[in-house]
């Protein structure tokens, strides 16, 4: 498969234009939300559910983004001396990343996990958020997000995080707060 240019897929809300039933990334419970649970979740307002497309109609990838706690002793004693001493901490829960077969091999995936840690920084600039956190579906799943620094939330398998300020670091720097006019 050649290389394509990431630079001609945009990101987009799941939308009824897109092709859902197409879409593929090979587990069975991932394809499964696309096609059947993912625009309810959307009206209930449960998930947000982003695509990327490379032409507005064929969905190579999509995440979801909702808000979500993290109990403050699931996290590594380092991350918990920087919070305050709540229960607990609000977070970002990147639910579900997946690639579609036919896009493999092209660095979506990142490009997808890029998107959602600016989706997840910006929000938090509203809403906070202390970390994005991911319950990785499987071993490959867990080694893709520790190699863009998830680390391990203690006492749960397979659950990782990255505090706000460490995906600042992968993403670049917050947009300028917006001045406020009254």
């Amino acid at each position: 498969m050649t290389s394509l240019d990431p630079s001609s897929f945009r990101f987009e809300a799941l939308g009824v234009q897109h092709d859902r039933e197409r879409f593929s990334c090979g587990i069975e419970p991932l394809d499964i939300y696309l096609r059947q649970q993912a625009r309810q979740n959307m009206r209930k307002r449960v998930a947000a559910v982003i695509i990327l497309t490379p032409n507005g109609r064929t969905i190579a990838g999509y995440h979801t983004l909702s808000q979500y706690a993290i109990e403050l002793p699931a996290l590594p004693l380092e991350t918990q001396r920087k919070l305050p001493k709540y229960p607990f901490v609000p977070a970002t829960l990147l639910g579900r990343l997946a690639v579609s077969v036919a896009f493999r091999g092209q660095g979506l995936g990142a490009l997808l996990l890029m998107d959602a840690l600016r989706r997840s920084l910006d929000g938090s600039r509203q809403i906070a958020s202390a970390a994005v956190v991911v319950d990785a579906k499987d071993e490959r799943a867990q080694a893709f997000y520790k190699s863009h620094g998830f680390k391990e939330l203690l006492f749960h398998p397979r659950r990782l995080f990255v505090t706000m300020d460490y995906a600042e670091t992968l993403v670049g720097p917050r947009a300028p707060e917006e001045s406020a006019s009254t």
